[in-house]
């Protein structure tokens, strides 16, 4: 429970008004609120950079208008109320002539910023507006994911107004490939709501503050060296002593460098398998998908784990990890604790319409919600609801099957925990030097049972501590643009490295951000020959300088074409993909002092990667 650091994160410190976090620090006002946000990330997100990068223009600050008149609230006297290694907590207090701001902040070793902003009238007033500026330095907002807009390029102007019934919209990551800043506002009494097809039977609560009655909107606009996010709350009329809560987060991206090395190393083969075979195929890591002989109960693995841990040492005897699927949202109707967790009410699982597999309707009858279910083996799942105290029994759990049955990590399939859970997880997995790996699968959330919001944008929360993506069913690697690609897909923005699902993914273009396909999920799809391309070429140790590098060594004639490289003394591999709709003749511009090769000497070719394409000599 106790926040201590995780690795690869470091220790908070403070220098005055200033805080150090890894590859990022942040500076305070008077106010309490971020007069500096900063990264050291470089473009390649391969390492740091001797200068920072700035994420904000100027400071944030909330400004109120009556009358026609804004009234900036300032004057703050500033204190610090808790430090420790893994959270710094601070209080300060300032106003105008008519109301007083209190801001309780705190800020977490991961980049995590919680604020609670209270806002008390001092006098009776007709508020014109209540807003929160953000302005953010251009260099540091080149993308935009959220509010309902796709990841890609930012719009110049942008305007979106709260719609919680239908939206799971509260905020949006705005960022460049190394700076960039996830905005949330929230109401006091915030609770998480449901996803992945179940939003709209527990949606959003509208914040009774930034909400205002659907009043509030946010707007983005750019001028100069400045794009400013405005979330403004409209006009209301306020009683003396009367309190708002303009509660809000931040995440300050990057968490850290992406690891290219564990990328090329940890080849993940989705699929219970014999493990002779698994070791064949070439694959390192096997997941262990629920309604599979070992682990048949969704998200509950504590039936047949005899089982599952002589398959996990047998595994390891050949250097295997295994990583097993193991997640909150639903719970298989197998749990021995069913009947004690129905007696709590809706503590533990969510109301709902009820049906779904006869048992349920035999046994739980009415006000439930089925989820997942199995019908070879009749595995009915009840969906949760929400965060409680299972959270605990999940922890523990987890902690128990490190022990116990020796699980490797877990491969979650969407998350409906939130942070703090996924904090304790990691903690418990990677206890006593155990390597807890975690990745996350996301089907696209950008539909209307999620409420059009975007996977990476919805659990951006828990990217600190994932290993890996795998963004996931209804992802269009055909017809969506490289910013796509780069802001819901690669990671890569928030240190992470991905793999593609849909329909195999697109090889070419997946290889741009250093992705394949998942061995053998898709029979069509066969990574094993571009892992090989890897070894043979020696893909540890290499450097790796994306399209989106002002550095990259290698560019192409044509816009739609893009080219990534990856480094090593005296070689390189270069990555080509197109997103032109017709063939595209090329040619490379090439840097050969910058990849360190003696261009009178070298020789370009492409080796033969079945399915991929055929040997050449340039």
């Amino acid at each position: 429970q106790e926040n201590t650091v995780i690795p690869p994160y470091t220790p908070l410190t403070r220098t005055g008004n200033r805080i150090q976090l890894l590859g990022r620090d942040i500076s305070l006002s008077p106010e309490g609120l971020p007069e500096k946000i900063q990264t050291w990330f470089s473009p390649e997100m391969t390492g740091m950079s001797r200068q920072p990068n700035p994420v904000l223009a100027s400071p944030l600050q909330f400004v109120v208008r009556a009358n026609g008149a804004e009234q900036p609230l300032s004057g703050g006297t500033l204190n610090y109320e808790k430090e420790s290694a893994g959270t710094i907590q601070w209080k300060a207090v300032s106003g105008s002539k008519d109301l007083s701001m209190t801001v309780h902040g705190s800020l977490e070793f991961d980049g995590f910023i919680d604020y609670r902003v209270a806002l008390t009238a001092l006098n009776d007033m007709a508020v014109d507006d209540i807003s929160l500026l953000m302005p953010l330095h251009k260099t540091a907002a080149t993308y935009l994911m959220g509010l309902g807009q796709k990841g890609g390029y930012r719009p110049d102007a942008f305007h979106w107004q709260w719609e919680v019934a239908t939206k799971n919209q509260d905020g949006a990551w705005i960022g460049n490939v190394n700076a960039g800043l996830q905005f949330s506002l929230r109401d006091e009494q915030y609770s998480r709501p449901l996803n992945t097809n179940f939003y709209l039977q527990k949606p959003l609560r509208l914040p009774t503050s930034w909400g205002n009655n659907n009043k509030g909107s946010i707007d983005i606009t750019g001028a100069g060296d400045t794009v400013l996010v405005r979330c403004a709350s409209g006009a209301r009329a306020l009683k003396k002593g009367d309190t708002l809560w303009y509660n809000f987060t931040l995440l300050i991206t990057p968490f850290h460098t992406i690891n290219t090395d564990f990328q090329w190393a940890n080849r993940f083969y989705h699929r219970y398998s014999p493990i002779d075979t698994i070791v064949a195929a070439g694959a390192t890591v096997v997941n262990i998908h629920h309604a599979t002989a070992i682990n048949p109960w969704i998200n509950y693995p504590f039936i047949e784990f005899p089982a599952m841990k002589r398959y996990i040492d047998s595994a390891h005897r050949e250097n295997l990890k295994v990583k097993i699927y193991n997640t909150v949202r639903e719970v298989s109707n197998r749990a021995y604790e069913t009947f004690p967790l129905r007696s709590l009410g809706h503590e533990i699982y969510s109301s709902g319409p009820g049906g779904g597999f006869s048992w349920l309707q035999e046994h739980i009858r009415e006000d439930y919600i089925a989820a997942w279910f199995v019908p070879a083996i009749k595995d009915a799942a009840i969906v949760n609801s929400g965060m409680s105290r299972w959270h605990n029994y999940y922890v523990e759990g987890m902690d128990w099957l490190v022990k116990n049955v020796g699980i490797d990590g877990i491969y979650l399939d969407d998350v409906a925990f939130d942070r703090v859970t996924m904090k304790r997880i990691k903690r418990a997995l990677t206890a006593n030097n155990h390597p807890g790996i975690i990745d996350l699968h996301s089907a696209n959330q950008y539909n209307k049972n999620d409420g059009f919001n975007n996977s990476a944008n919805l659990y951006m929360e828990h990217f600190p501590y994932l290993n890996r993506l795998w963004f996931g069913e209804y992802f269009d690697y055909q017809a969506n643009s490289p910013d796509f690609f780069l802001t819901e897909v690669s990671g890569i923005p928030f240190g992470l490295m991905g793999e593609m699902l849909e329909a195999g993914g697109n090889p070419w273009r997946g290889m741009v951000y250093g992705m394949t396909n998942r061995f053998p999920w898709d029979e069509h799809a066969d990574p094993r020959n571009i892992w090989k391309c890897w070894d043979d070429f020696g893909m540890q140790g290499t450097s790796m300088i994306g399209y989106w590098s002002p550095n990259c060594p290698v560019k192409t004639s044509d816009a739609n074409v893009l080219a990534t490289v990856y480094r090593k003394t005296g070689k390189a591999m270069v990555s080509v993909a197109s997103w032109a709709p017709e063939n595209k003749p090329v040619t490379l511009a090439i840097n050969w002092a910058a990849l360190g090769i003696d261009p009178a000497r070298a020789r370009i070719t492409a080796p033969a990667i079945r399915g991929f394409q055929e040997a050449t000599v340039f």
